[in-house]
Parts: C-alpha cells; structure tokens; sequence
C-alpha cells in the first residue's frame, strides 16, 4: 500500500514510542508517509473514581501532549515528527524527565522556539489537544490506548484504525516490512476488528 498513515501518539508513552520508531523504518523500505497527530493517555485515563495522587500525576502528564498540540496549532503538521522524536529520544533512551528544561532542549533540536514549554503548565493549548485526541478515539473508542493508527481500508470503506501494533523490541530491516505488510493486509480485509493477547 502507498499513500499516507495517520499516527495518534502519547509522547510519555513507551509503546507508542516504539511503534513509532518502527513506522520509521517502514518508511525506508515502504511508500509510506507517517501523518503525526498527539493524543494524551492521561486524557483517556482521566476518571475521578481514581485515586488523587494518581490524577495528579495525570494531570502532569498531560503536559508533553500540550507541547506537541501547542507546536502544531502554530508551526503546522509537519513538525509533530520531529518534535516526537526529539521528546521521545529524551524521555525513553536517555531516560530524561518530562522537566522544562528537558522540554526546551527537546525544541530547539526541533527548529522550534522554546516558549513553546510554556504549555506544560498552561491550558491555552488544552482544547487543541482534547481536539486531537478524540479524532483518534472517535476511530477507536476510549478502549484503546496509544498508538492509534489509521490507514487505508477496504475498498469503498475509507480508514481503518486500530490501537497498535504493540511491538518490542522494535523490528527492523524486513522484518519491519513483513509487519507492516500484515497490518495492511488485515486493514483491507473487510469486518477485521481484533487481535490481541495478554502481555507477559
């Protein structure tokens, strides 16, 4: 399949990350173009029956989706992927912690300007976010988690969206291929819904 994948990604999310990483490597050996959007776990999580302390630290979580939702909402799509990957690297490779200062760094790597960070503890940018998110779960439902993907369905059917692949280690080379083939392949195959099992 050529054309265009749509990718909904919470960037504090582990999974996300590495499915994000594979998407890139499908990119060298597919025609493929990634379509970067944000969503937030902490907004599909957000359920007063949960303890405090764990709301809180929800509420703090939500602030990296607010970045990546602020730098689109001013410098356009096309800079969530490198933006992603200049948080995620922080954040899952390097272990670093969702500070402002990590935050900036993570920026001005990106080609954009640091006050961008004022969005971790801003809600200007909050509806732009919401906006976002429920695009990915209107395609999914609120059962799912991060990431979101949305490509190509059967003929006549438009998108089809999914949550996953869940996939670690990340494969790579033509075994990134292979993967990817297989989600295309159950993409087009009409009244496909599910594959899942427990995690070890």
């Amino acid at each position: 399949m050529t054309g265009v994948v749509d990718f909904w990604f919470d960037p504090i999310c582990p999974w996300s990350w590495q499915t994000s990483r594979w998407m890139l490597e499908v990119v060298r050996l597919r025609p493929v173009t990634p379509r970067w959007h944000v969503m937030s776990l902490a907004v599909l999580q957000d359920n007063p029956r949960l303890p405090r302390a764990y709301r809180e630290m929800l509420l703090e979580a939500r602030g990296p989706a607010r970045v990546c939702a602020a730098a689109r909402a001013e410098h356009g799509d096309e800079v969530l992927g490198r933006l992603y990957t200049a948080l995620g690297t922080r954040f899952h490779e390097r272990g670093l912690p969702q500070s402002r200062e990590v935050v900036e760094d993570a920026l001005r790597e990106a080609g954009l300007p640091a006050r961008l960070s004022d969005a971790l503890s801003s809600r200007t940018y909050e509806e732009a976010l919401l906006l976002s998110h429920k695009a990915a779960v209107a395609l999914v439902g609120d059962e799912a988690g991060t990431p979101v993907l949305a490509l190509e369905g059967p003929p006549g059917t438009g998108q089809a969206a999914f949550f996953g692949p869940v996939v670690t280690p990340v494969p790579r080379g033509e075994d990134a291929a292979r993967l990817w083939d297989g989600v295309v392949l159950v993409a087009s195959t009409p009244g496909f819904y599910e594959i899942k099992r427990s995690r070890t």
